[in-house]
């Protein structure tokens, strides 16, 4: 994945801009997709843009917040399929 890199308001070399992009990466733990920088005299200001992010879903269940049941044991997986789910 190549990462787009837009730069408004002067010049910059390419190593600045691959350190920019490695900050990213090091900071966020993910590569982004574009990367908006825009030049200000000696100063930078920098947009990342990583995409969209996976939504997952976080209920509380017995008195846990959780995604997922996977990582319950047996007694907490009975407590779940036990439990009285009430109507609205």
């Amino acid at each position: 994945m190549d990462c787009q890199v837009r730069v408004t308001g002067g010049e910059l070399p390419q190593e600045e801009i691959q350190a920019y992009i490695t900050r990213a990466q090091e900071k966020y733990g993910a590569r982004p997709q574009a990367i908006d920088i825009k030049v200000d005299g000696e100063y930078v200001e920098l947009n990342y843009d990583f995409g969209n992010a996976p939504f997952h879903r976080i209920r509380r269940i017995t008195g846990y917040l959780v995604g997922t049941l996977d990582r319950f044991n047996n007694a907490k997986r009975a407590e779940e399929h036990d439990r009285v789910k009430h109507a609205v």
